[in-house]
């Protein structure tokens, strides 16, 4: 009997799934777990596996096409199956999935899209409806957001749950009463809100009686000169560091410390290990390698640092998983290093290695970029003395670190030439104080000074 092969979920986030290419064509047998296709999320590109024994009748989804989660993108069965009721079905799923008065009742969507896709009853346009995934709709709800004011982005214009985060990290501070208020009056935000000042019901139902009267007519438009260059879409791993770098810079008291360190004595340790296990790993040692030890050293002995903020309070967490920022082809993606503070320098370096190939290579696995408790972001190989990073929600902390380079210094009362290194520590105010996050950041100076106090 002929099933339909649905897109995978390949992430805990994962709404929609973009087909990069099938390995397999139409009239082609496949066996259950045989690789069909590759499918990108918003994080990476994985192969997907036949999830039926058969023959693959039919394509539903072309390379380079979209679909939600769960989503039907392609027919497998016995050879000259008839399949048209399922491609009936098929078909009218990305429509829609309930009635609407321009749709009739026959062309409905089976049973298990209408779990998928939801209907909202809340006018997009005069005579529109509004579309929208569960985890889209629940998040709207718990943040009181109108779903009438977000423009949806997945297929067929369906609001998905990144395009209520893009609107909320768009919005200012408000109160929680204004932002219900608002979302009942259909008023943005955006049109009350003043510099600096968080936005109360107050300005919210004040905004109903200053509100200007609509004018008559409409000033004519002049048409202004095109713009000369091209225009990018911003989409994929673009768009989610866009969407979580402007919520961490809005939802978050982000304050940055800085410090130097003399790293003489770190230069000298990573030396020493790349000479001991250059034959043996078949690549050097480095300092990132050395640096994720030394965070994770330090993420357990300053536990108050490896927390997450939740709704009902914060949260200890019980593993220290150390995300390490990478340059690759499709944007900055954050590997990360599991349990890092139960691993030597040597497996943190073999794992790292790993985790880097799959991510530039767009091969990384839904768990190799999820689940970091910290990151640390090195722009030293850029020739970047100091920065100040931003926080990697939903973590509290990221550690920047600069280049390494040779400066005077005074050194037991004489002026000597040695490695200094600028470390930067950005912290989220609301959960860490200063004095406390100021002591972290001296724990990872005193192990890069003397480094020889981790076999203690």
């Amino acid at each position: 009997m002929a099933t339909k092969f649905l897109m995978p979920k390949l992430g805990q986030t994962m709404e929609e799934g973009t087909v990069v290419d099938w390995l397999k064509k139409e009239g082609d047998t496949v066996s259950r777990g045989e690789e069909i296709c590759e499918i990108e999320s918003d994080k990476a590109v994985l192969p997907a596996e036949s999830t039926a024994k058969g023959v693959l009748l039919k394509i539903l989804v072309p390379k380079g096409g979209k679909a939600l989660v769960l989503e039907p993108i392609a027919i497998i069965g016995a050879s000259g199956e008839d399949i048209s009721a399922l491609l009936a079905e098929s078909g009218a799923a990305p429509a829609a999935a309930v009635t609407t008065p321009e749709t009739p009742a026959s062309t409905q969507a089976p049973l298990e899209m209408a779990a998928e896709v939801v209907e909202v009853a809340a006018p997009q346009a005069p005579g529109g409806r509004l579309f929208v995934s569960p985890r889209a709709r629940k998040l709207a709800e718990e943040r009181q957001v109108n779903l009438a004011l977000v423009k949806g982005t997945g297929p067929e214009g369906r609001i998905i749950e990144k395009d209520v985060q893009g609107y909320l990290a768009s919005q200012p501070a408000a109160t929680p009463l204004a932002r219900k208020e608002a979302a009942e009056l259909n008023i943005p935000l955006t049109s009350v809100a003043q510099p600096g000042i968080r936005v109360t019901a107050e300005q919210v139902r004040g905004a109903i009686v200053t509100a200007p009267p609509t004018p008559a007519a409409s000033a004519p438009i002049v048409p202004q000169p095109a713009a000369v260059g091209s225009l990018t879409p911003m989409k994929g791993v673009r768009a989610i560091i866009a969407q979580r770098m402007l919520a961490s810079s809005q939802t978050t008291a982000s304050v940055t410390l800085f410090t130097t360190v003399d790293a003489t004595e770190f230069v000298a340790a990573r030396e020493k290990l790349k000479d001991a296990f250059a034959k043996e790993l078949g690549f050097n040692i480095g300092f990132n390698d050395l640096l994720a030890f030394i965070v994770a050293r330090c993420l357990s002995e300053f536990s108050y640092m490896n927390v997450r903020l939740e709704e009902g309070g914060i949260r200890q967490l019980a593993d220290v998983n150390v995300g390490m920022a990478v340059d690759t082809e499709r944007g900055l993606l954050v590997p990360v290093l599991r349990n890092a503070n139960l691993k030597s320098v040597k497996q943190l370096a073999i794992e790292f290695r790993a985790l880097v190939e799959r991510a530039r290579v767009g091969k990384s696995l839904p768990d190799d970029i999820s689940g970091g408790t910290f990151t640390i972001t090195n722009l030293g190989m850029y020739g970047v003395d100091e920065f100040t990073p931003i926080i990697n929600l939903p973590e509290i902390a990221i550690l920047g670190v600069g280049r390494i380079r040779q400066e005077p210094a005074v050194v037991n009362g004489q002026v000597a030439v040695r490695q200094m290194l600028r470390l930067s520590l950005t912290f989220d105010h609301r959960i860490v104080d200063g004095a406390p996050a100021a002591r972290f950041l001296q724990g990872i100076s005193k192990y890069v000074e003397s480094p020889y106090l981790l076999l203690a």
